[in-house]
């Protein structure tokens, strides 16, 4: 091996071109692209496409139905992500609780909208927010609602949507928390009882400070998976009503799927890349700072 130090880069080679062709390539030819007006008549011939540097970026900027993307979507991830951590970690810290009978059936149970197609979920869910016949205005009845169009009120179609990436998702996030609630060791809790702490203190100065690390890593798993909020207002809603649910992915695969602007929807993507990008390292380092 000493005498060959390209062996190891040859069993490495199939990963590396499958990461060459598949990301990296891609990846610089769309970052080529969102400097271009890139549309529908570029695709039969490359001339037609012409260098516009950040032009595409300019209009964005100017586009005010980006910065309305842009708010439904911060709007979703601020409501929807502490929302979706919140009930994950509620209903891992009852499945971890050994008073609980057939916790494996309950964690099937609650894991199970996740392996759910979306569009099956959709289909069920859009019969639940019936303004006419769901169960959800049916049940509200009872106490003196009137019928609320869920998805039809620019008011209510986000709140929906939420709702339901809530439910669609908890599960996940709720298994990792519950390997973190296991990974706890059992004295900490012996000697907080000792110490007169009840269920209350316990949670907060035994439970949440030993899953730090696991939130952490779950904030920025829901951060990162709630900024390309996409497949429930595409399903549910189409963006709509009034663009209320409108979020930067579905804008983005608009103009660039329905629109052909290939320019401009890679600008897009380049543009919501940075955000991510960003958040991700001020949450990072607003961890490293709780650690020091």
């Amino acid at each position: 091996m000493k005498n060959k130090p390209y062996i190891p880069y040859l069993f490495l080679s199939p990963a590396l071109a499958a990461l060459l062709i598949f990301f990296f390539l891609p990846v610089g030819a769309a970052v080529l692209i969102s400097f271009t007006d890139f549309d529908i008549y570029s695709l039969g011939n490359l001339e037609r496409a012409r260098f516009v540097l950040f032009g595409n970026y300019v209009r964005l900027l100017q586009d005010p139905l980006f910065w309305k993307a842009l708010m439904n979507t911060l709007y979703f991830v601020l409501i929807g992500g502490p929302l979706t951590i919140a009930v994950a970690l509620f209903a891992a810290i009852a499945l971890n609780s050994r008073m609980l009978r057939m916790r494996s059936w309950f964690r099937l149970a609650l894991f199970m909208p996740v392996v759910t197609t979306l569009v099956a979920v959709a289909v069920v869910w859009r019969y639940l927010y019936h303004p006419r016949f769901g169960i959800i205005n049916y049940v509200l009845s009872f106490v003196g609602v009137q019928p609320i169009d869920w998805l039809g009120d620019p008011t209510w179609a986000m709140p929906s949507l939420i709702l339901l990436a809530v439910w669609k998702n908890f599960g996940y996030h709720m298994m990792i928390f519950l390997a973190g609630l296991q990974a706890v060791p059992d004295h900490l809790y012996e000697a907080a009882r000792i110490d007169g702490a009840g269920w209350w203190r316990q949670f907060l100065h035994v439970t949440l400070p030993q899953l730090a690390p696991t939130t952490f890593f779950v904030t920025i798993i829901i951060m990162i998976g709630y900024f390309q909020f996409f497949a429930e207002p595409y399903v549910m809603t189409q963006g709509g009503p009034l663009n209320s649910t409108l979020s930067i992915v579905l804008y983005l695969y608009q103009q660039g799927f329905r629109w052909w602007k290939m320019g401009y929807a890679s600008s897009i993507a380049f543009v919501l890349f940075f955000i991510v990008f960003i958040v991700a390292i001020l949450q990072m380092s607003i961890r490293k700072r709780q650690e020091r």
